[in-house]
């Protein structure tokens, strides 16, 4: 079937799009080969992705079969039923009956191709074919079956972005115990707030990392985790640091098992057995640890892998990720593909901006996952991928984090690559994926995520429940689907679970998932804009304002590099405080300040010009690259900062606390100057 062109909604001409893919890509992408699939197995009669969409969700249960089936998923008993009830939410059971082993599906590809390829700012560590994979996972694994380790016991890491850090999660999990991991950048208090709370037997540490030219020390870290966990029975330790030291009583990597059998035994267990517990950020309170079952991260990686980023066996992929953040777990799952992964353990604008770049060169990456922030940070500094380095590999570039603006997007068709799939995508660790993101068979546009995901049935509400179009709104999910969270580690009664995501449009009678993203769904391409966290929508005067659009008129400002905005409680209404940092040489002059203002009001509307503008020295980030709106928003308003060890920089949040004081005693934007109306 060649569906060419065929848009899957009414695009409206009146904006042209970024890259429009060819006759060509269309035909052979695995999205296609999977329509043919749909209308041959269930006479579906689809002919275009929104046609899929709509079927996918209206037909649910037949989705999912037939995805499993085209997936490949490997299973020693097959499933009795797709699931249980749909109308269960939460609760709804997947693929009932069904037993199978996470790993083992992860390494079904077991010959001479590369797997993994390990680099770090200095280079080249490790290569492993997919046969020196499977022996380097038999290895650990019979150590931990030896070792006494059984299903549903916990096996944390704390490791950098290396090969041991993926061959520990396949072992751990090919033996049914389920995986945790923090990355080795995060603070010992960060955790054992995480570790501490789900109790882990064996521990795999790091005794350092390097970043940005820097070593850095983790012994120490580690020591304070061990000695904070009771839970621990044995500490592995990977050397990372190249120095020889270790941990007392603890094992090396290296000498962890020995040459076994040569055949992993691989645990069958049921779809909904725990595979993951994924953490929340704790930038609010003590991360929420969120396990989640086998069946459905499998299914719902394989779907986006191949469906939504049309990944083959041919690819070179990577993300720049810790193994803190759901797209490392993501990124291991391209193995199952049988995919090459290259693991970059460092910063990636060491020592320059074009470490990234020349990576792809140097290994023939075709698909580079990245940030919003490290797209906006190269434009900050007018730089040209394209025109200095060879990216005639680089076939797509997935970008997530945070939201990408417009100008964001033409970046990267005009300074890194014209022919390519800029597959923007959003999701949360909540959901190991994606409730949006990119469909290869359709045209990209600016600013916008191509589709809502397939099997996804998520809608956008105003703040009575109402589904709306073309305006902006709350990102939920009418239906369940297979990766949401089984459950939350130590809350029985699911009374975390259910006030998470549930609570929030109970009392309008709705029972659907509610996300925190605050996003736009638009009528005429069926593309969905991000506008940040909606729990980081300041509101003025009544009117919602979400901080990327703030950012998005900062970004094109030259004198800005980054800037933060939050809302203060004042005088009975809420206002906007927004702090800039500035290039070096630069300082917030008055004109600059009025440059600003003029800017917000007329790019943006009145209401998101602010109160006051603060030049800052630095940005509160997470590790993962996202702006820590809450920390700076907790102390304007003189609340408790939680859980610093989750801030890359918390050293920064000391100048916030400083002009505290001024902040409070200034009104330096008339009030009413941000509360004209748009009009």
């Amino acid at each position: 079937m060649n569906l060419a062109l065929r848009k899957s909604v009414d695009i409206s001409m009146a904006r042209r799009p970024l890259w429009t893919p060819s006759e060509r890509q269309v035909s052979e992408a695995n999205l296609t080969q999977f329509i043919s699939l749909v209308n041959q197995k269930c006479g579906a009669g689809v002919r275009s992705y929104s046609e899929l969409y709509r079927w996918s969700i209206e037909n649910a249960p037949d989705f999912w079969s037939t995805l499993w089936d085209y997936a490949g998923v490997v299973s020693s008993e097959p499933y009795r039923k797709v699931v249980d009830d749909l109308n269960r939410f939460p609760g709804a059971n997947w693929f009932p009956g069904a037993r199978l082993n996470f790993a083992e599906n992860l390494l079904r590809h077991r010959d001479g191709r590369m797997s993994l390829v390990s680099r770090s700012e200095h280079g080249v560590t490790s290569r492993l074919t997919y046969a020196d994979l499977y022996r380097e996972v038999e290895r650990v694994a019979a150590w931990l079956r030896e070792s006494g380790i059984r299903p549903g016991d916990r096996v944390a890491g704390y490791l950098p972005n290396v090969a041991e850090t993926a061959i520990t999660m396949l072992a751990a999990t090919s033996t049914g115990a389920v995986w945790a991991c923090c990355g080795a950048e995060l603070g010992p208090n960060a955790v054992l707030d995480r570790l501490g709370q789900i109790r882990p037997r064996f521990l795999f540490a790091t005794d350092g990392y390097v970043y940005k030219g820097r070593k850095f020390e983790t012994l120490s870290n580690v020591e304070r985790v061990v000695e904070g966990v009771p839970s621990i029975d044995k500490v592995v330790m990977v050397s990372n640091a190249r120095d020889g030291k270790g941990l007392r009583d603890s094992v090396a990597f290296s000498e962890v098992g020995s040459n076994g059998t040569g055949k992993i035994e691989f645990e069958q267990l049921p779809a909904d057995h725990p595979v993951y517990i994924m953490f929340t950020s704790g930038t609010t309170g003590k991360p929420k640890c969120m396990v989640q079952g086998a069946a459905g991260v499998l299914v719902n990686h394989l779907k986006e892998i191949l469906l939504h980023a049309d990944l083959k066996k041919m690819d070179r992929v990577t993300y720049i990720a810790s193994p803190s953040w759901m797209m490392w777990n993501w990124l291991m799952s391209c193995l199952a593909v049988g995919s090459s992964i290259v693991l970059y353990d460092g910063n990636p604008t060491h020592p320059d901006w074009g470490a990234m770049w020349n990576l792809v060169q140097q290994e023939k990456l075709s698909f580079l996952g990245c940030s919003a922030s490290y797209i906006n940070y190269l434009r900050s500094l007018s730089v040209s991928p394209g025109e200095k380095y060879d990216l005639s590999s680089l076939r797509e570039i997935s970008q997530t984090g945070s939201p990408l603006s417009e100008e964001g997007f033409e970046w990267v068709y005009s300074h890194v690559k014209k022919d390519l799939h800029f597959n923007s995508i959003s999701g949360g660790t909540d959901i190991n994926g994606c409730f949006a993101g990119g469909v290869p068979i359709q045209p990209v546009f600016g600013g916008e995520l191509q589709a809502p995901g397939l099997g996804m049935k998520i809608n956008v509400y105003d703040e009575d429940g109402k589904p709306v179009v073309d305006t902006v709104g709350e990102l939920v999910c009418e239906m369940p689907s297979p990766s949401m969270p089984l459950y939350f580690w130590d809350d029985p009664d699911n009374r975390k679970y259910r006030e998470a995501y549930f609570d929030y449009y109970k009392p309008k009678g709705k029972n659907v998932w509610r996300h925190g993203d605050f996003v736009m769904l638009h009528g005429d391409t069926g593309g969905i804009t991000f506008y940040g966290r909606s729990d980081a929508v300041m509101k003025v005067s009544g009117v919602r304002i979400g901080t990327s659009e703030i950012y998005n008129v900062m970004g094109k400002l030259t004198e800005v590099a980054d800037s933060l905005a939050v809302a203060q409680q004042w005088r009975d209404d809420q206002r906007i405080l927004l702090f800039v940092k500035l290039f070096s040489g630069l300082h917030l002059t008055d004109a600059l300040k009025e440059k600003i203002r003029r800017a917000l009001r007329e790019e943006a509307s009145p209401k998101h010009v602010p109160a006051m503008i603060v030049e800052v020295p630095d940005i509160p980030y997470t590790f993962n690259m996202k702006k820590v709106e809450t920390a700076v928003a907790n102390i304007v308003n003189n609340r408790p900062v939680a859980n610093l060890d989750a801030i890359s920089n918390p050293e920064c949040l000391n100048f916030y606390r400083e002009v505290l004081p001024s902040l409070e005693e200034k009104d330096e934007e008339p009030v009413h100057a941000s509360r004209r109306s748009a009009g």
